[in-house]
């Protein structure tokens, strides 16, 4: 029987805690729409928040709305890779711009060459969903790569079955340095779990003021601790809540 390796870090009621949504609290989906937490796992976290004393958000590509929809109100929520804020209770946070219609038009005009891809406006943000055609992974990241650099605010960052066009200010480790200067994040140990290339920035700047960053699966990464799948972060948040 293969072992299960040990976890080489704990959390603490003293931490604030940073969690990636797709891929580290839910299990990714072909369908982005059907993704949603496990049963019983809303309940958790609003136990984990309250040891936390409100100390933890999921930071998230999502919009802020779309978030908002699948966790818990009662904890804080980061959409737009940090661009969009909603406070525990909060349903609805500040609106942000949308992405040029150029570059709308530009991306879906590639997208619309290659059946199975679709591109997900989020704020600023465009989303170049693969999943249901893994098959053009290249030739379609090569026509994204061609066309990104007319937009010079604009960089491309390539995901798990997604690219995605983001600016500057779409920064999940600018979030979270952010959020951790204020209530009730500060003066804490910031801890930072995800699984995918948009977390590296937040693994980074957890790390860079004494936190622990974790990446969930397999790949290169900049986070010094690693747990293999969703259900070690189910595991971990469960034994938190109720220790």
């Amino acid at each position: 029987m293969p072992c299960t390796p040990q976890r080489t870090f704990a959390l603490s009621a003293q931490d604030a805690v940073f969690l990636d949504f797709d891929g580290t609290l839910a299990h990714l989906q072909d369908d982005a729409k059907s993704v949603c937490l496990a049963d019983g796992m809303a309940l958790v976290l609003e136990a984990c928040a309250n040891r936390l004393s409100g100390a933890l958000a999921i930071i998230s590509g999502r919009d802020a709305d779309d978030l908002a929809k699948r966790v818990p109100q009662a904890i804080w929520r980061f959409g737009n890779h940090g661009l969009r804020a909603l406070a525990p209770g909060e349903h609805s946070g500040n609106r942000i711009a949308a992405a040029p219609k150029d570059l709308i038009d530009t991306f879906s005009n590639i997208a619309n060459r290659h059946p199975g891809v679709h591109v997900e406006p989020k704020g600023p943000v465009l989303a170049v969903h693969y999943r249901a055609a893994p098959s053009v992974e290249s030739a379609l990241g090569t026509a994204l790569r061609q066309v990104i650099d007319a937009f010079p605010d604009y960089s491309l960052q390539h995901g798990k079955m997604v690219y995605e066009a983001k600016p500057a200010a779409a920064n999940k480790g600018a979030c979270l340095l952010k959020a951790i200067q204020t209530e009730p994040f500060a003066g804490r140990r910031p801890v930072m779990i995800g699984d995918d290339t948009t977390d590296e920035d937040a693994f980074i700047a957890a790390q860079s003021v004494g936190g622990i960053a974790v990446k969930i699966g397999e790949g290169k990464t900049a986070a010094r601790h690693h747990m293999p799948a969703v259900d070690d972060v189910h595991a971990l948040l469960r034994e938190f809540a109720t220790e």
